[in-house]
Parts: C-alpha cells; sequence; structure tokens
C-alpha cells in the first residue's frame, strides 16, 4: 500500500488523471488530508464514493501506530511512534503559552555519534520520507483541541536534518503553505550538528527558515570527542556556511549549546565561544543535559550555568538558556524510544499517560 501524504500535489493530480478524475478533486483530498484531521477515507464526505474506494485500494493515510504517549503537567506530551518497518522514532508536542510547537525527527536513529545523545546510541536506519514527517505532525494535532492548531515547527528530533534534505524540504513546503497546515515558514527552524553542504544548500533555497547550529564546545579539540562527526568537519567551515546563510537570508542564526557538568561548562569556554563568534548577528542557546540513561553526563549546576550567561553577556554575545521541558517523561531524543512498550490508542488527550 502506497503512503498518501508521500504524493504532493502534482504526483496526486497524476494518479488522479491515470484514474480519469479531475484535477479539481486533487486540492479536495489535500484539504481533507491536511486541514480536517479525517481517519480514513470514508470521511471524505465531498469525494464519489468510487473515487474513495479507489483511494482505499491503493493508499493509506496512516503508516504509523501510537506505541507510547507520556505527558507532564507543564503541557509536554511525547509520542513514540511505530513504522511501517517497525523501527521507531520520536515526535513532542510542546505548549507553551499561545505556541504550539512539534519537534520533529527526520531520521530512524543518528548518524552523528554526539556523545550525549540517546538518538545515536543504534546508529542510523535510514532516512524518514517526506510522509512520515508530515504524519508526526498530523498525529500531534490530532492531541490540540479542535480551535487549536499547531503554529511552530522545531526539527530537532531524532536525526540529522541536513542529511534528508530530500524528505525535509517537501515536507515543510507542505506545512508552511496556506493550503497546507498554514506554518509559515518564520515558525520554522532547523537544527543541525553542522554539515556545511547542507546549510549551503539551505541558504541558496531561499526560504526564511530559521537555523540553529549546534556547536557544543568552542575549540576543535573538544567538539571532536563530543560530536565525532567534526573530526572530518572544521568548526571554520561550519561558521563559514553559518555566514553564508546570514547573507542569503538574512536570518539571524542560533548556535546551540549542550551544557555537560564540568565538561565544556566553564568560564575559558564561556571566553573562547564569546571569541568564536565575535562579529556575528549571533544568537547563543545554552541547552543544560538532559540527563540520559547510561550516559556518563550531568547536568550543571544552576550557579555555573548562571555564570556561563554572564561571561557571554559581558563579552555583548545574545544568550538565553533553553528552559528545560518534558524531562520527566524523557523527552530528550532518543531516550523514550529504547523502551518496548505495547501500542496505546490516540484519541485526543484521554490516552495521554501522566509522569
Amino acid at each position: 500500500m502506497l503512503h498518501l501524504l508521500d504524493y504532493c500535489e502534482a504526483q496526486l493530480i497524476e494518479w488522479l488523471a491515470e484514474h480519469q478524475w479531475p484535477t479539481f478533486r486533487a486540492k479536495q483530498i489535500r484539504r481533507w488530508l491536511l486541514n480536517s484531521r479525517v481517519q480514513s477515507f470514508d470521511e471524505m464526505s465531498n469525494l464519489p464514493l468510487k473515487l474513495r474506494e479507489q483511494l482505499k485500494e491503493e493508499f493509506v493515510i496512516w503508516s504509523m501506530k501510537v506505541v507510547k504517549q507520556h505527558g507532564v503537567a507543564d503541557g509536554t506530551e511525547k509520542l513514540v511512534l511505530q513504522l511501517a518497518d517497525e523501527h521507531r522514532i520520536e515526535c513532542v508536542l510542546i505548549r507553551e503559552r499561545e505556541r504550539r510547537t512539534i519537534c520533529i525527527s527526520t531520521q530512524v536513529g543518528c548518524a552523528m555519534g554526539c556523545v550525549f545523545c540517546a538518538s545515536g546510541i543504534d546508529g542510523v536506519v535510514r532516512n524518514l520520507t517526506m510522509g512520515e514527517i508530515l504524519e508526526q505532525m498530523l498525529l500531534v494535532e490530532r492531541l490540540l483541541p479542535a480551535e487549536e492548531r499547531l503554529n511552530h515547527i522545531v526539527v530537532m528530533g531524532m536525526g540529522e536534518p541536513l542529511a534528508n534534505l530530500k524528505g525535509l524540504l517537501p515536507a515543510l513546503v507542505e506545512a508552511s503553505s496556506p493550503q497546507g497546515l498554514g506554518i509559515g515558514a518564520r515558525k520554522i527552524t532547523i537544527s543541525t550538528v553542522g554539515l556545511p553542504d547542507g546549510i549551503r544548500k539551505l541558504a541558496d533555497a531561499q526560504i526564511p527558515y530559521h537555523l540553529a547550529v549546534s556547536l557544543h564546545a568552542p575549540d576543535e579539540e573538544l567538539r571532536q570527542k563530543l560530536v565525532p562527526v567534526s573530526r572530518k568537519i572544521s568548526l571554520a567551515s561550519i561558521l563559514e556556511a553559518a555566514d553564508h546563510f546570514f547573507d542569503v537570508t538574512h536570518r539571524r542564526v542560533t548556535y546551540e549549546y549542550v551544557m555537560l557538568a564540568n565538561c565544556n561548562d566553564q568560564p575559558p569556554q564561556a571566553r573562547q565561544l564569546s571569541e568564536l563568534l565575535a562579529g556575528r548577528n549571533a544568537w547563543v542557546n545554552l541547552i543544560p543535559f538532559n540527563p540520559v540513561d547510561g550516559l556518563p553526563y550531568c547536568t550543571p549546576a544552576d550557579l555555573v550555568v548562571n555564570r556561563f550567561v554572564q561571561v557571554l553577556e559581558s563579552s555583548g554575545v545574545q544568550v538565553q538558556v533553553r528552559k528545560r521541558k518534558g524531562d520527566k517523561i524523557s523527552a530528550a531524543c532518543g531516550q523514550l524510544r529504547r523502551i518496548r512498550p505495547e501500542p496505546v490508542s490516540l484519541s485526543g488527550t484521554s490516552a495521554t499517560t501522566h509522569g
């Protein structure tokens, strides 16, 4: 069975033509898929019965099963999704004031090997398709009341997004389209460990997404220990690509920095980071480590984090500390999928278990 969400409008029009249906049916189908939270073809009431039957014969809307769903009082909910090939990924819904943000995955696992991240413990299996990326958004939107919609996307889940631009960019086009989910490009952030070629391709697409580059260390030696892929990619080449992104898109680049206690969180490293970003229109996002079972790293004390912030700010670097959300439900990338739960139903928020 084909996954209907893998079909862009042009492909759907082609399929309709082969089955002798007019072009306008494509817009109707896509409106049902992306705007109406339908669960089956039978709900697409303005389509002829014959067309609905033909769609059912060849396509599925949903290719994933929700096998675990956790939520906490701060409004964060995490889903573990089992794909058609039985591999598992994660996505997270974050509620904060009027924001309804989804954090999506782009790969099964990750090949970047960051030593503090649960996503890459088992390596990378494969890229997700456009449809699998979109389906995460639609499944999470079903958790919201009818009057609420997703309005922000962060591509910060499992996998390296720039290693799967083929699946990611078409999915984001659908998500940002007024005929799709209607989430504007300026409300979409793509996070990367720092693949210069991918950053340049993203810039040259000239879509005003936000870019977040994961540094995690201010010097080559430490970064190579924390992010093994950086043994082949210099900090200089990453910063040059990020500068190109800013020049082309005029979007300020965010530099993410996971803080690991007694590893990369000391004042000398804050000063090095300030020097590295000097003269750039940059924003530093400090992320206190979210503990992962089996990994030897710890979260730095608030006093240590505040001292790091003071050093950066005294050097003129704009900085914020990311508020920790969802740590009680193992919301760091890749943590929850390592637990092997039984499938659960997804029908609004009633299926949520609170931890």
